[in-house]
């Protein structure tokens, strides 16, 4: 009667949640960490966060330092990749896995690194809010917000594929 009323597949999947329950404490304290990064954003060298706040479509680029802005960005990316690493191996269990969407990031952040510059040293203000959406994904962790899905419907995949 009870299974009934709660259902027999609710509580099979209330199971197998206490079952990973380590491995959800972990996911939560390393997501807790991704928001401490960014909530402590203020103390990394970026002019371009009060540029983006404000009407910056018809703004010019605000001064900055090439390098103090290649460190920052670079030590942010960083942060959160290796936080984000640490999700992906936490949730899969799969070194090469891992592995994998590390070398994704070293790929990703040399592009967007080159990008980024390319616009603020050839580009007017025009293509700010190019400039906007490739400063976000080098300080933002939103490959992990892709490569986790990715990774779990590539396992789903692999796992049908070997049942058949």
């Amino acid at each position: 009667m009870l299974c009934g009323c709660f259902g027999f597949k609710n509580f099979r999947l209330m199971a197998k949640l206490l079952r990973y329950k380590k491995e959800i404490a972990f996911s939560i304290g390393l997501v807790f960490l991704l928001a401490l990064i960014r909530a402590f954003e203020s103390k990394f060298y970026d002019p371009f966060l009060v540029y983006f706040k404000g009407n910056y479509m018809k703004l010019p680029f605000p001064e900055y330092n090439s390098f103090k802005l290649f460190l920052s960005l670079f030590l942010r990316y960083a942060l959160n990749s290796v936080v984000s690493l640490a999700i992906i191996q936490v949730l899969f269990k799969d070194f090469m896995l891992t592995k994998f969407a590390s070398i994704l990031y070293i790929f990703f952040f040399f592009f967007l690194i080159v990008a980024f510059y390319c616009i603020l040293n050839f580009s007017d203000e025009s293509n700010n809010f190019l400039l906007f959406y490739i400063r976000r994904f080098l300080i933002q962790p939103l490959f992990v917000l892709l490569f986790v899905p990715a990774f779990y419907y590539q396992n789903q995949l692999a796992k049908k594929n070997n049942d058949l």
